[in-house]
């Protein structure tokens, strides 16, 4: 299989990270620590001195970042503190990467995933929120958790043409820890496009809750790359403020598994207490397994298909996978059920995803550009219709998460192969009848 573009950015955005960030995949130096209950400040500081490290900061939900000082790895370091019986556990501040990479509106007519057979089925869902009262999801807030947005006008950045200044709600960026999200990657911006971009205006494309608010909240740098503690310290943020759901177009190494990245799945368990809905993206390297973190029970985990209703073929699958979204790309070389062999074809090459964001050589300029495919693609299909079930009150005024999920994957086209498509593709226009 030849290498695909998005694999060869993601092999440049590690060579950008120190050497030890680049192998192991979390940030250097750091180590997440939760105590035990009861544990004094005294005995927290002991098991700090015995490992070589220094508090950092204290996070939500009660752990604890800390620096490491003795020149120690992180592994190493976790081993001296889990020694202490004050320690209840102590993991790696993994890096999460976006799960896909870059390479009346005009642009409509490329956007066969909101139009076509194998869509989302979209215009059924925009007659029917507006006759429901809530055209294109207006009331709703999807905070789109990623690289930042192309939200503002401020110093050398501009916000894209086809979102609204008053879209945006509670900005804040979790990498430089100001309320400035300003998107220099493209991912995010893109993302939010396919939520809340402006439609029926004469430019770019199409969004799919194009009323709805959008809470941009950075947690992924300049490299598409962020780490577990502004991940969980964003997702803790947005249930806080009003997000009614959120996207989460980014995933974990395949080898994180869920006890190494506790607080993140802490939480998700507080956003799903507080009756926000968590999409995630499954994630892109054609595993039989999801990634983190939307392999967690609390998130609805989304694969991505193609043009032709076939999974994509770098999608993830198994039996944590959800539901699946148009994500672009190519055909897996799937036959081996009544619905692959009618709908899959490897050799053809499919098509992105496109969504109007900046280009490569600056942020100030902005078109729609081709190579955007991936799970992160897929992702805010789902979070969009979320958004207009949610402002539509199809369910009532406040459904929970569990019953949007449920009402998601009720209403989705199923198929013969649920490890591969979960409960099926998800429908806009079935999800509002």
């Amino acid at each position: 299989m030849p290498i695909r573009p998005l694999l060869i950015l993601l092999a440049l955005a590690m060579l950008a990270l120190p050497a030890s960030a680049a192998a192991n995949g979390y940030v250097p130096g750091e180590v997440i620590v939760h105590y035990e209950d009861g544990t004094t400040a005294s005995a927290a500081a002991a098991a700090r001195d015995d490992a070589g490290t220094v508090a950092d900061q204290r996070l939500p939900g009660g752990s604890e970042q800390v620096a490491i000082d003795d020149g120690g790895s992180v592994r190493e370091t976790i081993t001296e503190l889990e020694r202490d019986p004050n320690v209840a556990y102590a993991v790696p501040n993994w890096r999460a990467r976006a799960a896909a990479q870059p390479p009346g509106d005009p642009g409509t007519r490329l956007q066969w995933n909101l139009f076509s057979p194998w869509g989302i089925n979209l215009p059924e869902a925009w007659a029917l929120a507006q006759s429901r009262g809530a055209p294109g999801g207006k009331g709703a807030v999807v905070a789109v958790l990623d690289s930042g947005v192309a939200f503002e006008n401020r110093g050398r950045f501009r916000r894209a043409p086809d979102l609204r200044a008053s879209t945006f709600v509670r900005p804040y960026d979790f990498i430089d820890d100001d309320r400035h999200p300003n998107d220099v990657f493209g991912h995010g911006t893109h993302v939010s496009g396919t939520i809340a971009q402006t439609t029926g205006n004469g430019v770019a494309t199409a969004g799919i809750a194009y009323n709805a608010k959008i809470m941009p909240l950075r947690v992924l740098d300049d490299q598409g790359a962020g780490d577990s503690v502004a991940i969980a310290r964003a997702i803790r943020y947005a249930s806080q403020y009003g997000a009614d759901v959120i996207n989460l177009s980014l995933e974990f190494p395949a080898e994180v598994r869920s006890f190494e990245i506790p607080d993140v799945l802490a939480a998700l368990r507080y956003a799903r207490r507080h009756g926000v809905l968590v999409v995630g993206a499954a994630g892109n390297q054609a595993d039989l397994s999801v990634a983190y973190p939307a392999r967690a029970g609390s998130v609805v985990a989304v694969g991505a298909t193609t043009i032709t209703g076939c999974q994509a073929d770098y999608s993830n699958s198994g039996t944590d996978l959800d539901i699946v979204a148009p994500g672009g790309g190519a055909d897996a070389p799937n036959a081996d059920s009544i619905w692959d062999s009618q709908h899959c074809n490897p050799d053809s090459l499919g098509k992105p995803i496109f969504q109007q964001t900046f280009n490569s050589r600056s942020v100030r300029r902005f078109g729609v550009p081709g190579g955007y495919e991936g799970t992160s693609m897929a992702a805010p299909h789902v979070s969009g219709i979320a958004a207009l079930v949610v402002a539509t009150k199809r369910l009532g005024p406040n459904p929970s998460p569990r019953a949007l999920e449920a009402h998601l994957k009720a209403t989705a086209r199923p198929t013969d192969r649920p490890d591969r498509y979960g409960a099926g593709l998800v429908d806009a226009g079935a999800a509002l009848r």
